[in-house]
């Protein structure tokens, strides 16, 4: 497991933290002394995650806040309960995500599901809590990738399939290197004016956790699961945490680093490879400003064929 160094006196936001990485990573940063907030969907699950915590560190700062990244209007409220109780904040942790689901559902805003609980909402979240963000002397987002999104393409013409057959494992790729872009792009824009502010990204490789059944099993009996039928070697979601806490935390971690298990799969973290298009500046410029565009004029109104 990755040693989390000293975090006291910062105060943490982890989205997804009820489980999985999520749950991993806040535990890790709530026992290096960071205040961590844990943006859950589920108020008894991050009850759970929270009782956890406190069983590992009876003295943690911790408290659990309702946050549902498949709807723009809890994001914001989210981030003004945040901008009403805190003065600043330290480090996003932009975890939270879903994967695969059998066929093609849609956000409260109309989003198919995983472009706009992935990268949508986590868009939205950070330029939201930018005030906040700022205000703090050494701030850093990390936020969660896949080793997916070496193979995703962003397709300006049809960013929510809806005129494409639904090909559930493309449309996650793409989310996924959507992350990947609003990391780098945050990382660029932040150079520019001259921020302290560390953009970074990440990707556990092939970690046991609820996200490849959760998705997956959406209208089916029987997950799908990405374990090769149980022959691919898998970390527990301790060791998987490993590459979004050096995002996070680490001392090493760079503007615009990206990290990843040392195998790939599997292994300790440490600096992965950026394919050339997630290096493409162009791309994650012209997808910053349409993501700006529809987050900030979508109207928060539940529509029909949300899970």
């Amino acid at each position: 497991m990755y040693l989390v160094p000293d975090q006291t006196g910062r105060t943490v936001v982890v989205t997804g933290a009820n489980s999985g990485t999520g749950r991993a990573a806040a535990t890790a940063l709530a026992v290096a002394g960071a205040r961590v907030v844990l943006a859950v969907r589920d108020p008894e699950k991050g009850a759970d995650a929270l009782a956890g915590i406190l069983a590992v560190r009876t003295d943690a700062q911790a408290e659990v806040r309702l946050l549902d990244l498949a709807d723009l209007a809890s994001v914001r409220a989210f981030a003004e309960g945040l901008k009403r109780d805190l003065d600043r904040l330290d480090t996003l942790v932009n975890n939270a995500g879903v994967s695969v689901p059998p066929r093609r559902f849609e956000t409260a805003d109309g989003h198919e599901l995983q472009w706009g609980t992935n990268f949508l909402g986590p868009f939205a979240l950070t330029n939201l809590l930018l005030p906040l963000l700022l205000s703090a002397p050494a701030p850093r987002v990390a936020t969660m990738a896949s080793a997916a999104a070496n193979f995703g393409r962003i397709d300006f013409s049809d960013l929510d399939w809806e005129r494409r057959t639904y090909r559930a494992m493309d449309a996650y790729s793409q989310s996924k290197l959507g992350d990947v872009h609003l990391a780098q792009h945050l990382a660029r824009v932040a150079g520019k004016h001259g921020w302290s502010l560390l953009s970074t990204a990440a990707h556990p490789g092939l970690t046991r956790t609820n996200l490849q059944v959760t998705g997956p099993s959406m209208g089916r009996e029987q997950p799908v699961r990405w374990n090769g039928g149980g022959l691919l070697p898998m970390m527990t979601p301790e060791d998987g945490a490993g590459s979004i806490l050096l995002a996070a935390a680490g001392r090493e971690a760079e503007a615009g680093g990206y990290y990843g298990p040392r195998y790939g799969l599997t292994g300790r973290p440490r600096r992965a490879r950026l394919s050339r298009r997630m290096r493409d500046a162009r791309t994650a410029t012209r997808l910053w400003a349409v993501a700006e565009e529809i987050t900030s004029t979508a109207a928060p109104v539940r529509r029909p064929g949300r899970p």
